[in-house]
């Protein structure tokens, strides 16, 4: 049995952690409050901009404009957006996005990889250590967007306009996104999504991660391809300004909801880890009271014992 001295400093120290873990949590319900916000204020814009993009996209079926976004060419040359965390102790949130991105490339692109075609943009820390241990071919220039005072929709941007930039000028086939989904605090579903070209409306522009097999947020709108527009004052004026406004949008508004994501599960990782302290605390406090206990039966019997000896002698 451990001496009351060492099972003294370990009670010290768990109160310690979970005072370190109770306060993380408390930081993390703040920015989980204010992450949610934002992400909330945006989904709906960004879901009703994505509907009228795939609706128009799907009116101009065999007419005489096609936007250089939905071009569809052979996959040879993939680019992956990769978004987790900068800071680990949020559970499982950034393993479980390392692995869906791992078993999208063993799966689909393989091949790619193995000729130096795929590269990945990695948004967040851990992505970036990552795409570095593995050796692959990364764009790291906007790996810092979470270590950024505020998530602005300027600085995301230039993301999302380098995505789009390379995929116009061929150096880029097909652009994918994983994200983690906020659905709430507890629960984050991972999301593979195709982001370039523009998927048609019939098409399934995301798939779930195999790793989790997690149920779908909600159900997605069924976008009707039979709408008929009418531009004003000119159709390739308005789609040349509505289609990458329209993408930039959607980026920005997957990073806010990997933001918000993060956040509840850092929330709940550091409220399991408080409620682990509790629990490893009475079994201290009652190893303790156990330790004290024999101690003092051990020093009775001592004296006792040295009495008789004197009685005796």
């Amino acid at each position: 049995m451990a001496n009351l001295k060492e099972v003294r400093g370990r009670i010290v120290s768990v109160k310690s952690t979970q005072q370190i873990t109770k306060a993380m949590k408390m930081v993390a319900a703040a920015k989980l409050r204010r992450a949610q916000n934002r992400m909330m204020q945006m989904r709906p814009y960004a879901q009703k901009l994505s509907q009228i993009l795939q609706n128009v996209t799907a009116s101009l079926v065999g007419d005489d404009f096609e936007s250089e976004y939905s071009e569809v060419r052979p996959e040879e040359k993939i680019l992956i957006v990769t978004i987790t965390s900068d800071k680990g102790l949020c559970g499982a949130f950034n393993t479980y996005i390392l692995r869906a991105m791992q078993n999208l490339i063993n799966k689909n692109y393989s091949r790619q990889n193995a000729l130096g075609n795929l590269t990945v943009m990695p948004i967040g820390k851990r992505a970036l250590d990552y795409v570095r241990r593995r050796n692959l071919k990364s764009v790291n220039d906007y790996s810092d967007i979470f270590s950024q005072k505020e998530i602005t929709f300027d600085y995301v941007r230039l993301a999302a306009e380098h995505a789009m930039e390379h995929f116009v000028e061929g150096k880029y086939d097909k652009v994918q996104i994983v994200y983690n989904e906020f659905k709430n605090v507890a629960t984050q579903i991972i999301r593979v999504e195709q982001f370039l070209p523009i998927a048609p409306p019939t098409a399934k522009t995301e798939e779930k991660a195999s790793a989790l097999k997690a149920p779908s947020f909600d159900k997605k709108e069924e976008f009707s391809s039979s709408v008929d527009y009418i531009f004003e004052p000119d159709k390739k004026e308005i789609l040349a300004d509505l289609i990458p406004q329209s993408l930039k949008t959607q980026f920005y508004s997957k990073i806010l909801e990997s933001n918000a994501a993060e956040q509840g599960a850092r929330m709940t990782a550091m409220d399991k880890a408080t409620e682990n302290a509790g629990e490893l605390l009475k079994e201290l406090k009652l190893s303790y009271n156990r330790a004290r206990q024999a101690n003092i039966t051990k020093e009775i019997l001592e004296i006792v014992g040295g009495a008789e000896a004197l009685e005796q002698s």
